[in-house]
């Protein structure tokens, strides 16, 4: 019983990670085949948001 406990966790970790991954993977993939001229678009948007925003942590 308890190696078959073991054989299920291991299988839906296993599925669930490669789900996962498989998500990450294909939205990169699309962004890059299929982005045009707006691959950056969520990224410019964001920086031009973030202009004259004040640097806070770390040191200098």
């Amino acid at each position: 019983m308890g190696a078959f406990a073991f054989d299920f966790v291991l299988l839906s970790t296993f599925i669930i990670g490669i789900t996962a991954l498989m998500g990450v993977i294909l939205n990169g993939i699309g962004e890059n085949l299929f982005g045009g001229k707006e691959k950056n678009k969520f990224f410019n948007r964001s920086a031009r948001t973030q202009t004259g925003w004040k640097q806070v942590g770390g040191k200098k």
